[in-house]
């Protein structure tokens, strides 16, 4: 009697922080504070908060967490979308970006695959809903203050880790008072709400800290800032 073929399916790899990890089809891949890759040893970061495995052919992305949600995107910005725990999503592009953040620190990953899957993202989309969300225009001090914000993410070389700073440590980088800094944190997330973004809103629960680090996941996600504009610090030398 003939062998019963093997489940076709396709390779994937895991990069992040400079090492590539092979996730074999076989069993659940888990990723986060404990498992199969471990992220960081980071109190605010589930210890299983994503998953990995195989499904009819095609590895499913799943969050197992139950209070960090990450934003996956196809790395162009063009297409993202905001995966909340408990939801899954199927990998069908060849390169899939994943950040998300754990108190104070921003991480992301990218999965790797070969499978033929890839799907053309097309033309940039049009603001409707999160995971649709075309280029929203920021002023100069808008994109400074979020470039502020994301310069420890910009500067990564590779996918891995990045710690977001206090408003107060981004204002003296700037120059600005805090109350500045925080006006104009607020106007900027305002706009980003009415286009769709969620996450940004402060109030009762909500701590100042995932605000900054929902705004940075998005910008850096949807391009909205890059590594290029890391050129508007340079008038605001470290101290």
């Amino acid at each position: 009697m003939a062998a019963k073929p093997a489940s076709v399916h396709p390779p994937l790899v895991v990069e992040f922080a400079g090492e590539r990890h092979e996730v074999p089809a076989g069993r659940e891949f888990a990723i986060g504070r404990d498992g199969d890759l471990v992220i960081d040893d980071n109190r605010y970061l589930h210890r299983r908060f994503l998953t990995l495995t195989v499904e009819n052919g095609l590895w499913w992305l799943t969050n197992v967490g139950s209070r960090i949600a990450a934003t996956v995107t196809d790395g162009t910005g063009r297409v993202h979308a905001r995966l909340a725990p408990g939801a899954r999503l199927p990998v069908v592009f060849d390169r899939l970006h994943v950040l998300f953040g754990a108190g104070s620190t921003s991480y992301d990953l990218t999965l790797h695959s070969s499978g033929g899957f890839a799907v053309d993202p097309g033309p940039p989309a049009s603001a409707v809903g999160d995971a649709t969300i075309g280029n929203v225009p920021l002023s100069p001090s808008q994109r400074l203050l979020v470039v502020a914000l994301a310069e420890n993410v910009l500067r990564q070389t590779e996918s891995g880790r990045g710690e977001i700073p206090s408003s107060a440590d981004a204002a003296s980088r700037l120059g600005w008072t805090l109350t500045a800094f925080t006006r104009k944190l607020d106007t900027v997330c305002g706009k980003l709400e009415r286009e769709g973004v969620t996450g940004l809103r402060g109030g009762r629960g909500k701590l100042a800290t995932n605000r900054r680090m929902r705004l940075v996941e998005h910008a850096v996600a949807t391009r909205l800032v890059t590594r290029e504009d890391l050129t508007l610090l340079e008038a605001y030398p470290l101290r």
